[in-house]
């Protein structure tokens, strides 16, 4: 006869324990807390989940550790590897270090990009390094003698000349005031009456598209670097001209070191700002002879830039380009600290250093990645005038005989191939160098540097980024690191933390 269970009918329901792949049981309760656990957990993002298990993995804080040491990086590098110090005479493994033993047996290290849209934490570090590169060299520190001070040193704006009307900002002023109207040829008025804030979107866009020489445009982007070596050979041949020198005698008495920054202005052309010194021909540690002043120094660079023309080739399709620098031409003297007029060096190292980090996506004036395909340029979030820069950048570099200036690779930039700072040689110290300096700083001595070891290292790149879970955890960290800084650059200053700056 069967016989039914008591709480067949209406009773609880029958609980049976679940057994596990090992042979062990799980209580129904238990059961029932982690059901509803991974229910929970999937009602959560995904970036929440990613948190969540990461937080509970068993080298979190290692991991941490890692992310910290980055100062919070938003696009470290994976390496995988090791590395083995031993002394030279004998052997011995004096150090030994691998990342078997890491978080995904990886190690993250910075990526270094200096744009502040793509790593906010690495691009503070190399405006940091910026700063002290430029201001090295016109104060002194960092192997640069404070005797630099006292050298003939000018800053100056050189730029682009012009390739068709366009809307400008003006202060209050009416933008390209035309007493008489009239149009060009392609029926577009010829003069803006406007008034245009330094906001407006029109600021920089031509008047008329079809007059506007984008050929030209993106040609005189390609050959910058051309026109800034005419220029600094311009510089010493000017200056032997003035002072009554042979061209080779004078480069045995002086030499003329820089530092120079490009910056897109809003027609989106590059314009340079330069710091230019005057030295012996010894360097830095050589003082220029009397004769050689700052006004003597900048009466040549006005010759010296005016006189800088460059012919392209002549090619079929586009014919020959004249290239110079425009006529606006700024110079201004430098002043150490306080004293006498002229820009204090410290307020030029700052604008450089803030510069530096911009990227395209602030300045609106292209990618801050390559362009791919044609398709890209119509997607880009940028202004109709830059578009037409990329396409024309793209189209002329489709031309055989523009292969050498690699136009297609450069389109993000609209033909520019320059670096965003280059200095000569000795003009002060090295990236590279402040750098190491950093390093020593934080970690102390490197082992390798010691001439009694030999270091083997064996490194693999296997990965980049964060997924988004970490990327979150990052940032909270690179915005802490950060938020610390304020507060002991306000005790430094004597301000309360969180005080008027």
């Amino acid at each position: 006869m069967r016989t039914n269970h008591p709480y067949r009918f209406g009773g609880p329901p029958w609980e049976v324990p679940t057994i596990t792949a090992s042979g062990g049981l799980i209580a129904p309760a238990d059961r029932r807390a982690t059901l509803d656990r991974a229910a929970r957990l999937r009602q959560l993002s995904d970036i929440d989940r990613d948190i969540l298990t990461r937080a509970q993995g068993p080298l979190f804080h290692r991991w941490l550790e890692q992310i910290r040491a980055t100062g919070g990086c938003a696009h470290p590098i994976h390496l995988t590897g090791s590395t083995t110090t031993r002394d030279a005479a004998t052997g011995e493994v004096i150090h030994h270090y691998d990342t078997t033993a890491e978080p995904g047996e990886r190690l993250l290290v910075r990526c270094r990009n200096r744009r502040a849209t793509v790593c906010p934490a690495c691009s503070r570090l190399h405006a940091g390094d910026t700063y002290h590169l430029v201001r090295a060299g016109l104060i002194g520190g960092k192997t640069v003698p404070a005797t630099v001070r006292e050298r003939p040193r000018l800053f100056l704006t050189l730029t682009a000349p012009s390739f068709g009307a366009v809307h400008r900002a003006t202060n209050g002023e009416r933008c390209q005031p035309r007493r008489d109207g009239g149009h060009c040829v392609h029926d577009r008025a010829v003069g803006c009456g406007l008034v245009h804030a330094d906001t407006d979107p029109q600021v920089g866009q031509p008047l008329c598209p079809v007059c506007y020489d984008y050929p030209a445009h993106i040609l005189w982007h390609a050959h910058a670097g051309r026109l800034w070596k005419a220029f600094t050979d311009n510089l010493y041949n000017h200056l032997a001209a003035r002072v009554g020198y042979a061209r080779t005698d004078l480069r045995r008495t002086v030499r003329i070191s820089y530092a120079k920054v490009a910056e897109y202005q809003r027609r989106a052309v590059v314009h340079v700002h330069a710091v230019v010194r005057l030295d012996g021909n010894g360097g830095p540690e050589d003082p220029p002879p009397a004769w050689a002043t700052a006004d003597l120094l900048a009466q040549t660079v006005r010759t010296a830039a005016a006189a800088v023309n460059l012919h392209t080739p002549y090619w079929p399709a586009l014919g020959e380009h004249e290239l110079t620098w425009g006529a606006q031409l700024d110079i201004r003297p430098l002043r150490a600290f306080g004293a006498g007029e002229g820009l204090a060096d410290d307020a030029v190292a700052a604008y450089v250093a803030k510069y530096i980090t911009k990227g395209a996506n602030e300045t609106g004036v292209g990618t801050d990645h390559r362009i791919a395909d044609l398709a890209e340029i119509d997607h880009a979030p940028v202004s109709r005038h830059v578009r037409t820069l990329m396409r024309t950048c793209w189209r002329l570099g489709g031309l055989s005989e523009l292969a050498p200036l690699r136009l297609r690779s450069w389109a993000h930039t609209l033909g520019y191939r320059g670096h965003i700072l280059t200095k000569s040689r000795c003009y002060s110290t090295t990236y590279a160098a402040l750098r190491a300096e950093r390093t020593e700083h934080e970690r102390g001595p490197d082992l390798a540097d010691d001439p009694n070891t030999v270091t083997e290292s064996r490194w693999r790149y296997i990965d980049s980024g964060h997924t988004p879970g970490a990327a979150l955890i990052a940032a909270g960290i690179a915005q802490d690191l950060a938020r610390n800084r304020e507060i002991a650059l306000e005790q430094t200053r004597g301000l309360p933390a969180g005080g008027d700056r």
